[in-house]
C-alpha cells in the first residue's frame, strides 16, 4: 500500500520506504492528481496545469506519455496491484486515492470531526487536533506549488489548517492552558495579522496570565492594522473581547469557556 503526503514537499511513502517522483512535470501531474482526492480531472485541465502557456505542439501525446511514465513508476512501487491505480474516465484522469492514504484528505476529516466534538469534549478535541497539525511538515507542496489548481488547493488545505489551530486553541483556553499555549498563540497572531480570531484568543490568554495592559495593546494593533490595510474597524467579535477586558468581565476567568466571551451575548 502507498501513502501520499502533501502537507509538506511531495513525498510517496511504500512499505520500504519513501520513493522519489523525479522531474517538474511529473511532480506537477501527481501533485494534481492528488489534491482532486480520487475525483477525475480533464485532459486539459492537467496541460494546462503542468505547460501553462507553454503547451507542446502534440499536447495530447504529450499529456499520455507523462501519464504512462507515472503508471510505471507507480506499478514499480506496488507490482501487486491490479488494476492500474491511474485510471480514464470519460471525464479525464482519475488516480485512486483510498481512505487513509492521503494526509491532506486525512487531516480535514478530523478538523470536520473536531468541530462537533469541540463542543462537549475539549480535552479530546486539544489532542485530537494537536496530533492532527503535527502531520504539517511545512507549506502544502514544499517550494513546488505548481500550477493554479496546485496552488488553489494550497489555500483550501491552508484554511483547513488555520481552522484546526483556531478550535484547538480554544479547546485549550477551556481547559484553562492558556499559558501553555500563550507562545504559541502570540506567533500565530504574529504571522497572520488579519485573522481576528488567533487576536481575540491571545488577548483573552494574556488577560487570564495577568497580563491586562498587554492584552489591550494587542487589541489596539490590531485595530491599527485593520484601519491601514483594509479600511475597516474590529469585527463586534473583537470589540466584545476589548470591552470584556476593560469591564473584567467575569466570563474572562479561568473558569469560564472562552466560548463564553467569543461569542454574542
Amino acid at each position: 500500500m502507498l501513502s501520499f503526503s502533501i502537507l509538506g514537499a511531495l513525498q510517496i511513502r511504500t512499505s520500504l520506504g519513501p520513493a522519489e517522483i523525479s522531474g517538474d512535470l511529473q511532480r506537477t501531474l501527481v501533485q494534481t492528481l492528488l489534491v482532486n482526492e480520487g475525483q477525475s480531472i480533464s485532459g486539459e485541465s492537467l496541460v494546462e496545469e503542468m505547460w501553462g502557456e507553454s503547451v507542446p505542439d502534440n499536447q495530447a501525446n504529450a499529456l499520455q506519455a507523462h501519464i504512462s511514465r507515472l503508471r510505471r513508476k507507480l506499478k514499480s512501487l506496488e507490482p501487486d496491484r491490479v488494476p492500474s491505480r491511474v485510471t480514464i474516465h470519460p471525464s479525464g484522469y482519475r488516480l485512486t486515492v483510498n481512505e487513509g492514504e492521503l494526509d491532506a484528505a486525512e487531516f480535514t476529516k478530523i478538523v470536520r470531526q473536531a468541530e462537533v466534538a469541540a463542543v462537549d469534549d475539549p480535552a479530546a478535541t486539544a489532542r485530537l487536533l494537536g496530533n492532527a497539525l503535527a502531520m504539517w511538515r511545512g507549506p502544502v507542496f514544499g517550494d513546488f506549488t505548481g500550477g493554479t489548481l496546485c496552488q488553489l488547493a494550497c489555500g483550501r488545505y491552508e484554511e483547513h489548517r488555520m481552522r484546526a489551530m483556531e478550535l484547538r486553541f480554544d479547546a485549550e483556553l477551556r481547559l484553562r492552558n492558556h499559558a501553555a499555549v500563550l507562545a504559541e498563540l502570540h506567533d500565530a497572531h504574529t504571522n497572520h495579522p488579519l485573522r481576528e480570531r488567533f487576536c481575540e484568543q491571545l488577548m483573552i490568554a494574556l488577560y487570564r496570565s495577568g497580563r491586562q495592559a498587554d492584552a489591550l495593546n494587542v487589541y489596539r494593533r490590531m485595530w491599527q492594522h485593520l484601519s491601514d490595510e483594509l479600511g475597516i474597524e474590529p469585527s463586534p467579535s473583537l470589540r466584545r473581547v476589548e470591552n470584556a477586558i476593560l469591564s473584567h468581565d467575569p466570563s474572562l476567568a479561568c473558569d469560564a469557556p472562552a466560548s463564553v466571551v467569543l461569542q454574542p451575548a
